[in-house]
C-alpha cells in the first residue's frame, strides 16, 4: 500500500505529464513554418488562395494558351486581373518551365498569350 504523500505525488506527476503532452499536441496543431520564399504556412490548415484565382472553363483556356507559349511547362495557377491588368492581359498564368524557372504568361480576353515575363524573386 502506498503512503498518502507518495500517492499524491504520483497523481500530481501524472497530471503534469498529461498537461505537458496536451500542450505539446496543441502547439503542433498550430505550428507555423516558413517556406524558402519567406511566406508562412500552418501545418494543419490550408493556405488561402491568391486573389482572383480562376477555375473551370476559363482557367482551362488560360492554361492552354500559357502552355502553347511555354511548351513543356507546368501551370502553377491562373488568375484574372492583377498588376498591369488590361484588355491586352485580362488573365495571367504562373508557369514553371522545364528548367525550373518561373514565368508569368499574360493572356488577353480572347485567350491568346501576349507576353512571357520572368518572375522576380527578392
Amino acid at each position: 500500500m502506498l503512503h498518502p504523500a507518495r500517492k499524491t505525488l504520483l497523481v500530481l506527476g501524472a497530471f503534469c505529464a498529461a498537461a505537458v503532452g496536451g500542450s505539446a499536441l496543441a502547439g503542433a496543431a498550430t505550428k507555423t513554418t516558413t517556406t524558402p520564399s519567406g511566406s508562412s504556412s500552418s501545418s494543419f490548415s490550408t493556405r488561402p488562395a491568391p486573389p482572383n484565382v480562376l477555375t473551370g472553363d476559363t482557367a482551362d483556356k488560360v492554361k492552354a494558351a500559357a502552355l502553347a507559349k511555354v511548351p513543356g511547362g507546368t501551370v502553377i495557377r491562373v488568375q484574372s486581373d492583377g498588376p498591369g491588368a488590361s484588355s491586352a492581359s485580362a488573365y495571367h498564368a504562373h508557369v514553371r518551365k522545364s528548367d525550373g524557372t518561373e514565368v508569368v504568361v499574360l493572356v488577353n480576353k480572347d485567350f491568346e498569350a501576349t507576353a512571357v515575363n520572368e518572375m522576380r524573386h527578392p
